[in-house]
């Protein structure tokens, strides 16, 4: 009897609650949705107070209320882990007040939700590359903040993810070989690329060594006229991956490349 009691209590609340929200939807009162949109969100009731706010922050521009709510749009986005309209609403709200209340907390927020909603490194990185723009503006606007490590910190990470990525990409080129057409060139110039975009990734080994693979490939596959160039590429790479890892994890195949290339090269001679 216990159960059945508490059941009807909570569904009873429940509908009340429903029915305050319903009301308020078709309120007229921009202060009062205002109002019961800040309890809502206080509440964690994100949905609910991004819904009311949506409505208000029309009515009250001009307001005072209008900063404010304008923030706590964005933060109701971001409560919902709808990073992509979060950001948005922090650009427009830091656009549109530049030294305003919580300007600086809009665009560390703008940046860091971009950031946690980052893709995996085999995906599409067009949002890591915004939340580095974003932050890299933080940075700018506010290099003494007490988030400027944490900023600092992201930035490194999310400039790792794109080095990965363009490390899993010219693995992929040299792992394609000559399958429709030659794909260690491809690998050459996404290593290099990758190299000198982010030149101290800790991706930095694997690319140098995937430069001395791929351009030793490509010596075996060239024509006789280029074969001389060629080789004399691979003993260049190997050189320069053992000027920085003499004692790294590819030592014993980029020997083996070298050995071979400088064979080729002494029988020309």
């Amino acid at each position: 009897m216990k159960k059945i009691v508490l059941l009807l209590s909570v569904t009873m609340l429940l509908l009340s609650s429903c029915g305050e929200y319903n009301k308020l939807l078709k309120s007229q009162d921009a202060d009062l949705k205002y109002s019961y949109a800040k309890k809502y969100f206080n509440e964690k009731k994100y949905v609910k107070s991004a819904t009311l706010l949506e409505e208000v922050v029309q009515y009250f521009r001009g307001r005072a209320e209008a900063e404010e709510s304008l923030y706590l749009l964005a933060q109701s986005y971001y409560g919902q882990k709808d990073y992509v309209t979060a950001s948005e609403y922090f650009k427009t709200y830091y656009n549109t007040y530049p030294k305003g209340e919580f300007t600086e907390l809009a665009r560390f927020y703008g940046a860091y939700g971009l950031y946690l909603d980052s893709p995996d490194p085999r995906l599409d990185q067009a949002q890591t590359h915004e939340s580095i723009m974003q932050f890299l503006l933080y940075m700018e606007y506010y290099p003494q903040s007490e988030r400027a490590s944490q900023a600092q910190d992201i930035l490194f990470e999310l400039q790792e993810k794109l080095a990965y990525k363009d490390y899993l990409s010219a693995k992929l080129y040299y792992n394609l070989g000559t399958y429709m057409g030659n794909n260690y060139q491809a690998c050459v110039i996404t290593a290099d690329n990758a190299l000198k975009s982010y030149p101290d990734t800790k991706y930095r080994e694997d690319l140098i060594y995937l430069m001395v693979a791929a351009k030793y490939e490509l010596a075996i596959v060239s024509i006789e006229e280029r074969l001389q160039g060629r080789y004399r590429e691979v003993v260049d790479e190997y050189y320069n991956y053992m000027n920085e890892y003499p004692e790294g994890k590819y030592v014993k195949q980029v020997k083996k490349y070298f050995d071979y290339a400088n064979r080729k090269i002494e029988k020309n001679y």
